[in-house]
């Protein structure tokens, strides 16, 4: 049996999860870690294996791979990915699975972005990489995918006190980053890439002068937004760095850099003027596909998607203002070895605000949606109090649905004010279509997923919320953290606070919570009437009989 009375501090931080950031220790060299990083872009699909020092807190990178997988070339009626596609990647990914298996790595983290985003049929190939070679793949949201690149460009420059512009042209969208050394001011993600416009509007190449003239009309009007944003939040007097980055902006810098008497052994760092990029850029802009393919820095597959690329990047300079670019190798599969450092609390200095990010970007949500984040507080604190005492008898989780449970608990109410009757379905629909920076695509639908069945009916197949929760696992977890929410969100009845803890004790078949009041004799009936009504459900989903009392 198990029994305690606990007032945990309301953080996904505490207890089972290790507080990120934690302070390093003496020693020259530690135990190693190792872990892969797999990019699956709209182009072409990257595998990296790096070696963490778990005592210096750093990384190093031990292998890296890249398959031109063309993902971007889908349907042109319906949009979907095409089964010669999904064919090309799902035999990449296998030998990637291998490789990094050869190297005895503990796990490997794996990230889709733009072309499987935006396919009808996208989560269909996720689920069947995952049935087909076991992989689970993280479907990143944009605003995610430049946190990552931020991230993976972070651990490889010193922004030192200047903020930094990211720009990341990728296949299927471009990355737009203002960033300073302790955060990213502003994350933009556009839908213009050098994969998309090749497709969509280049049928001549060369491409004639007025269909280059529409082309940058295009990338402009597209990238307007993104600009203008970071424009907005640049303070007075500052000067930012443009920082590129992907295989576009290496391939020009590689142009560019042999033209150099004696050319650098690696490019990183290396910095493009403007108008040594604008010589570039017309060069590249008069050449056939063949031509280009005789250039060395250029394969045959980014020969005939360069020139977008580089109008991309050359009409991103001019909006921007700037006249020089630094050249970034890092950019988002080292954010994913980054990412997963701070979840395991490896990381700390500059990356020490970033290890914070999850509880920020909730915060966030909480204040946008103008939640009562007192109250919310309070049931993320009974919630993570039950979920502490209840192992192995309500849940069987290893940590991660704790940070799911907070989260989930300081948003339960957010649809409140849009409908009170059915608010958990319209909290369901905000967190959904939310930010949730550091958040998968598959915990953020977790997320949604606990906030919506705290209340009302356990879930059923029809639901469209239920239906998006894909695997059996992740079902489970739901169903479980769900539950403990129900019970938390149940003792939440006033706008004060009545009831000072809670006191579990979890044995099969029976769950006994006892309320501790406030104030000596306080009138907890409210409460534990609450509470009594959530026994039917509560046995239902979990077999366990509930027990409440009130102390005194």
């Amino acid at each position: 049996m198990l029994g305690a009375e606990s007032t945990p501090s309301a953080s996904p931080a505490s207890s089972s999860t290790q507080q990120l950031g934690a302070s390093s220790a003496e020693g020259l060299s530690g135990q190693r870690r190792r872990i892969a990083a797999i990019d699956i872009g709209t182009n072409s699909t990257h595998l990296l294996v790096a070696s963490v020092d778990t005592t210096l807190r750093t990384f190093s990178i031990v292998q890296a791979e890249k398959s031109t997988t063309r993902l971007g070339e889908r349907d042109p009626e319906s949009g979907e990915l095409t089964a010669e596609a999904m064919q090309r990647g799902v035999e990449t990914l296998r030998r990637f699975r291998d490789l990094a298996a050869s190297h005895a790595v503990e796990q490997v983290v794996t990230a889709a972005t733009s072309a499987v985003r935006e396919a009808p049929n996208g989560r269909d190939f996720l689920q069947r990489i995952q049935d087909v070679l076991g992989l689970e793949v993280d479907l990143v949201s944009g605003p995610e995918e430049a946190r990552l690149i931020y991230l993976g460009v972070l651990s490889g420059m010193s922004f030192g006190d200047r903020p930094h512009l990211l720009l990341d042209i990728g296949g299927g969208s471009t990355e737009l980053i203002l960033a300073d050394g302790r955060d990213a001011r502003a994350l933009t993600s556009t839908r213009v890439g050098a994969v998309r416009l090749q497709r969509d509007f280049v049928k001549d190449d060369p491409i004639p002068p007025q269909r280059r003239a529409f082309l940058q009309a295009f990338i402009q009007g597209s990238l307007e937004p993104a600009v203008d944003k970071v424009h907005r939040r640049i303070k007075p007097g500052e000067i930012p760095v443009l920082v590129a980055t992907s295989g576009t902006a290496m391939a020009i810098g590689a142009l560019a850099a042999s033209e150099d008497d004696r050319p650098p052994l690696k490019l990183h760092g290396y910095r493009v003027s403007r108008q040594r990029l604008d010589r570039v850029v017309e060069k590249l802009v008069a050449m056939t596909p063949e031509q280009r393919r005789e250039l060395s820095p250029i394969n045959d597959r980014r020969a005939e998607i360069i020139v977008p690329g580089a109008l991309i990047l050359q009409t991103t300079m001019q909006m921007l203002g700037v006249d020089e670019l630094a050249l970034s190798e890092r950019a988002l599969r080292e954010g994913l070895i980054v990412d997963w450092m701070l979840r395991h609390g490896l990381l700390e200095d500059r990356f020490s605000f970033q290890s914070s990010i999850r509880q920020r970007t909730v915060i966030h949500q909480v204040q946008r949606f103008a939640v009562n984040q007192r109250r919310a507080e309070r049931v993320a604190l009974h919630a993570l109090s039950l979920y502490d005492n209840t192992h192995g008898v309500m849940h069987h989780d290893d940590g991660q649905g704790r940070e799911l449970l907070w989260a989930a608990a300081m948003l339960h109410s957010c649809g409140q004010h849009i409908n009170l009757s059915a608010y958990h379905k319209h909290s369901w629909y905000l967190i959904r279509h939310g930010e949730l920076l550091g958040y998968s695509e598959a915990e953020h639908l977790m997320v949604a997923a606990i906030a919506r069945y705290h209340r009302r009916s356990l879930p059923k197949k029809r639901h469209e919320s239920w239906q998006a929760i894909t695997t059996r696992e992740h079902r489970r977890l739901v169903s479980e953290m769900a539950l403990l929410l129900r019970l938390a969100a149940a003792l939440d009845r006033r706008p004060e606070p009545v009831v000072a803890s809670l006191r579990v004790s979890a044995a099969p078949g029976e769950l006994q919570l006892e309320l501790i009041p406030e104030r000596l004799n306080q009138n907890l009936s409210l409460e534990q009437w609450s509470l009594e009504s959530c026994a039917d459900v509560v046995w239902e989903a979990s077999g366990m009989k509930l027990m409440i009392r009130v102390q005194g």
